[in-house]
């Protein structure tokens, strides 16, 4: 861990703040007339993934952490955990469900995904998944003739389990462009 100043955030940066560790998704230095000057912040929690904005004062002393981002391949689940694999050295890692998230419905198997560490602890963080991935539906219902005058979405149940809503002209086998940011279509593919 290093210590900063607010002169010295960057987008997406992870700073300890308040006994939590936080990704800087932007900041904004504001000096308003005769008022003293601050910093405007919107942040990310690594553990919960929520963002909020909050205020520093200008020159404020922070916690910089150094973490270090590893590509892993997903191989499989065993009960509540999936199982990564290092590339490189072939070592086997277990990350609970609770650390990859509800991401984890669009997670197949010898996907890569990013596993963060703290650099200096060697602890762990998060787990990013591509933003977007390509999954096969596995099933649908059949969209009723006539039902194409509005934009009207269907259940469907994707490869890895997951339900989404789609477009009524995807069918059983296509492949889909799926955010797994949000858990939204994207397009098929």
């Amino acid at each position: 861990m290093a210590a900063g100043t607010t002169s010295d955030l960057r987008n997406g940066m992870v700073i300890r703040y308040n006994n939590d560790l936080y990704q800087v998704i932007e900041f904004q230095h504001v000096a308003p007339g005769n008022w003293r000057a601050f910093v405007r912040v919107k942040l990310k929690s690594l553990k919960s993934e929520k963002t909020f904005e909050d205020r520093m004062r200008a020159g404020a002393d922070i916690d910089i952490v150094r973490i270090e981002r590893r590509s892993m391949q997903f191989l499989y689940r065993e009960g509540t955990d999936f199982i990564f694999m290092d590339p490189n050295t072939f070592d086997q890692i277990p990350v609970s469900e609770a650390m990859v998230g509800d991401s984890a419905r669009f997670l197949k198997e010898n996907e890569n995904a990013e596993l963060i560490y703290d650099s200096d602890k060697e602890i762990l963080l998060s787990v990013e998944l591509p933003i977007f991935v390509t999954l096969e539906v596995t099933e649908t219902t059949i969209a009723v003739r006539g039902d194409t005058a509005t934009n009207v979405t269907k259940a469907a149940t994707l490869e890895t389990g997951a339900s989404i809503q789609v477009p009524g002209f995807i069918n059983e086998g296509d492949h889909l462009k799926i955010d797994t940011r949000t858990g939204t279509y994207i397009e098929r593919v």
